[in-house]
C-alpha cells in the first residue's frame, strides 16, 4: 500500500502588539489561518499564500514552530510563527470573521480539539516541536 498523506501549513501571526491573528472558519470556529500544501508547493510558501486568502493580511514568516501528526488519519500540520507587515484584513470563503486578538482573548475563543495547543507550543517552544497523535 502506497502511504497518502495531507500536509497543511498554518501561521500564528503577532502583530506589532502581539496581538494574535484569528480567523472564524464555517466548520471549525475561531482558529489560526492555514490550510493544504499544493503539490510542488514549499511549506513556508504555503503557509503565507493560506493566511493571505483567508485573511488578507501580508506577513514574514519569523520561524518554523514544529508539526502536528495525525497519525490515524495520515495528517500533517505544520506550524509557523509569523509577523504581520500589512494588508488590509477582510474575509473570504473560508473565513467569515478576521481580526487581532490578546493572548487572553484567543486561547477563549479557539475551541477546536488541539488547536488552543498547537498556539501555546507555537509562542512558548523555543525548539521545533512534534506532537503525534
Amino acid at each position: 500500500m502506497i502511504p497518502k498523506h495531507i500536509v497543511s501549513a498554518a501561521c500564528i501571526v503577532l502583530n506589532d502588539e502581539q496581538e494574535i491573528l484569528l480567523i472564524k472558519g464555517p466548520k471549525r470556529g475561531c482558529e489560526m489561518p492555514g490550510g493544504q500544501v499544493e503539490i510542488g508547493e514549499p511549506l513556508h510558501e504555503a503557509a503565507i499564500r493560506e493566511v493571505k486568502e483567508e485573511s488578507g493580511a501580508h506577513i514574514e514568516i519569523t520561524r518554523f514552530c514544529g508539526i502536528f501528526q495525525n497519525t490515524t488519519d495520515g495528517i500533517v500540520n505544520t506550524l509557523f510563527l509569523a509577523h504581520y507587515i500589512g494588508g488590509e484584513l477582510c474575509t473570504s470563503d473560508e473565513s467569515l470573521e478576521v481580526g487581532f486578538f490578546t493572548y487572553d482573548e484567543a486561547m477563549e475563543m479557539v475551541t477546536w480539539k488541539n488547536f488552543k495547543e498547537r498556539i501555546s507550543l507555537s509562542l512558548n517552544e523555543k525548539e521545533p516541536f512534534l506532537v503525534t497523535f
